[in-house]
């Protein structure tokens, strides 16, 4: 665990492994429970057309959060993902396979981090880095490198606060009929609406209903 952290830095790959919207959902998450700054780095930006990674991450800088798209094969990226890691104290976690410790490579190659390939059978990442290690950078502050994750619990944050670690359901949650209202079944229910309005995407609503029903992201 790394305490007092200042940013998230979420890793996802663009490809191999394929993104999970689920799961950077579940990342967000823990992050606005825990009040962290987070940044999207979508990884892996050379394996896919720039649209196709912008269908999957674009909705998440429509919702306002910051997302960097990388590659340490060709460079892309590299400089703006540096820059965000530069004051305080970052973590730098995601699933396994998604170029984690790559990445930190390319943008500090004095690390020399141990790398792992992506299975081409099952399209998951090997674990590679075995526990959490923080490490200073030359252009200031310093990163944490953590074990890839393929599954995130949530048991820590209560269901009553869940809907608000969703930063555009906040503007809609003061609308329900009831004020102990779950956002799932409830008659005149002010997220339900605004999915159905479009004002929320429903792709981020049946994120927050499997969460609230207690599923796992795969």
């Amino acid at each position: 665990m790394v305490a007092n952290p200042d940013l998230v830095a979420a890793v996802f790959s663009c490809d191999r492994p394929p993104p999970n919207p689920r799961l950077i959902d579940r990342f967000l998450v823990v992050a606005e429970y825990e009040e962290l700054p987070a940044v999207i780095v979508a990884n892996k930006a050379d394996l896919v057309a720039k649209d196709r990674a912008q269908a999957v991450f674009g909705p998440y800088e429509a919702i306002g959060y910051d997302v960097v798209y990388t590659s340490a094969t060709d460079g892309t990226g590299l400089e703006a993902f540096a820059d965000r890691l530069a004051t305080g104290i970052s973590i730098v976690t995601g699933p396994s396979g998604v170029g984690k410790s790559t990445l930190l490579n390319a943008i500090e190659p004095g690390l020399r981090l141990e790398t792992g390939e992506v299975s081409e059978a099952l399209h998951k990442g090997r674990h590679t880095t075995t526990h959490a290690e923080l490490h200073p950078l030359r252009a200031g502050g310093y990163v944490a490198d953590t074990p890839g994750i393929r599954e995130l619990g949530l048991w820590e944050i209560p269901g009553t606060e869940l809907a608000s670690c969703f930063p555009e359901f906040r503007d809609h949650l003061g609308a329900c009929a009831f004020n102990d209202c779950t956002h799932l079944h409830e008659p005149k229910c002010g997220l339900r609406l605004a999915v159905q309005s479009g004002a929320v995407s429903e792709a981020r609503y049946d994120s927050y209903r499997r969460m609230r029903e207690g599923d796992q992201a795969g």
